[in-house]
């Protein structure tokens, strides 16, 4: 970031955590930096930013624009957590010049919820892809009866759906239905639905399951993949579902807000049912009996959508 001219000003956050008096001294953290910074825009990403750094703005006659890039752990299940999130947006919105969301469902629910007025949202798809970075490439050739590679990139959480998909892998191992299903990312114990090493570990020991740990670069695992899978709780809208489609990739992700963008259902790959292992397993089954020139069929109305869709230079001109 400094390479491109931009200056960072590092400030603590606990960025899961749920304590009053932490998110009270984040709210002055941010206070003090603004006031010491005295930008002409604050711009907040993620739920701790876009409330303290939004109030602190709003304190100090900012001008603030927000962007809700989903929503999180907290509206997954409804709970105390819940209900004290949807104030704390409430109070940090009110004053925004714009909020801009990444999927209908999430704008909806905010303006329904009387969260923030509708006059004042827009709409951006995702964070948008590089399509000259994440250009389409050829899938893998495999030899005969070899398995097909189904790729998850992301933090290993349970809100992922993790949990799901190794049950699926378990089903499908049973049934003799020859995929690997490979995942990369963050083993993140920080995270209140962070998945453990242990069981990482133990779905390894299982062959079901393997995992290839984090990366810069996610561009030559999903060269070597056959499609990406996503069984998300949750999400704004997913980049690393819209990265594998721009590099050629059909998708299996869940019918769930955010994800459900990025797939349109039996053209660019499948839905499956959120939180539902015998349906996921099913989906993959079904990928994995498609005819090569079907696949590569599918392969291709991913990159058109997203071309389409989410190419990163509509995100910026929105903004």
């Amino acid at each position: 970031v400094e390479a491109l001219g931009c200056r960072f000003v590092e400030l603590s956050m606990h960025g899961s955590g749920t304590n009053p008096w932490h998110d009270f001294l984040l709210y002055r953290r941010f206070k003090a930096a603004l006031a010491a910074e005295r930008p002409d825009v604050f711009l907040g990403f993620t739920i701790k930013p876009n409330v303290y750094g939004s109030l602190a703005a709003h304190s100090l006659g900012i001008p603030v624009i927000n962007n809700i890039a989903g929503l999180g752990t907290a509206f997954i299940r409804t709970n105390w957590l819940t209900a004290v999130a949807r104030q704390l947006y409430r109070r940090a919105l009110r004053r925004s010049d714009v909020v801009l969301f990444q999927n209908e469902d999430d704008r909806r629910y905010f303006v329904d919820s009387g969260l923030v007025d509708r006059a004042r949202t827009e709409r951006v798809p995702g964070s948008g892809v590089d399509l000259k970075a994440f250009a389409p490439v050829a899938p893998p050739i495999r030899a005969p009866g070899a398995p097909l590679r189904l790729l998850f990139i992301g933090r290993l959480l349970r809100d992922k759906g993790l949990v799901e998909l190794a049950q699926a892998a378990r089903l499908l191992k049973a049934q003799g239905i020859p995929v690997e299903i490979v995942l990369l990312g963050f083993l993140e114990t920080a995270n209140r639905t962070a998945i453990s090493r242990d069981e990482v570990d133990a779905w390894q020991a299982e062959g079901i399951l393997r995992y290839l740990g984090s990366t810069d670069d996610v561009r030559p695992y999903i060269a070597d993949a056959d499609a990406a899978v996503l069984p998300s709780y949750r999400e704004g809208v997913p980049r690393t579902l819209l990265e594998a489609a721009a590099m050629g990739r059909p998708l299996i992700a869940s019918d769930a807000v955010g994800c459900r963008d990025a797939v349109d259902d039996g053209v660019n790959g499948f839905l499956v049912r959120a939180q539902d292992a015998a349906d996921l397993a099913a989906q993959i089954a079904r990928f994995a009996a498609l005819d090569e020139s079907d696949r590569l069929a599918m392969g291709r109305a991913s990159r058109a959508k997203v071309e389409r869709e989410f190419d990163e230079r509509l995100v910026v001109d929105t903004y």
